[in-house]
């Protein structure tokens, strides 16, 4: 199942929040935030920006956070990580965030899916899925040239998406440990 939430409507952080409580409404232990990207690209940057927006909240509601400005996780690490999350977030969901292209129209989206992402498939790359949850911010076009396009992404769209989707996420967290604390 997926939803979509556009940038530019005021109520898009209720909307991720509310469909990340559907989607993980059974939470036993507190979420891992997996924020994929490089800060090298703007429009990949997306997900070192959310995991940097979020980290404080997230640290705080007590969830784990991988994947910031200053230590981002790439799609070259996936295949060493997901195995490495399980091992040490046992019981734990979850959420993946990335940058992502699609049509013209989708730009601005963003994508809230119940399945993991495939980080790097803009980019032609072969990865396996990742995630419980995944977030997607389309932030450029489809096209042959979708690495260029992401190094031509306006960094104001990177950043109104990332605080949105951060917005959500330290939300989601925060209620997750108080509702854990009571």
């Amino acid at each position: 199942m997926e939803y979509s939430f556009n940038m530019f409507n005021k109520m898009a952080p209720t909307g991720i929040i509310m469909t990340l409580n559907g989607f993980l409404k059974e939470m036993t232990a507190p979420p891992v935030i997996l924020c994929i990207g490089s800060d090298l690209a703007i429009g990949d940057s997306l997900g070192p920006v959310v995991g940097t927006m979020t980290q404080t909240d997230a640290l705080n509601a007590g969830a784990f956070i991988y994947g910031t400005l200053k230590n981002p996780v790439t799609a070259k690490e996936i295949k060493y990580l997901g195995d490495f999350l399980k091992r040490t977030h046992p019981g734990s969901k979850i959420i993946a965030v990335d940058a992502a292209v699609g049509d013209a129209g989708d730009i601005g989206l963003i994508k809230i899916s119940n399945k993991g992402l495939r980080p790097g498939l803009g980019a032609n790359k072969k990865f396996d899925a990742i995630g419980d949850v995944s977030i997607m911010g389309i932030v450029a076009e489809k096209s042959v040239f979708n690495y260029s396009l992401l190094n031509l992404t306006r960094l104001s769209l990177v950043y109104k998406m990332a605080g949105i989707i951060a917005e959500a996420l330290s939300s989601f967290v925060t209620s997750y440990a108080h509702a854990d604390a009571v």
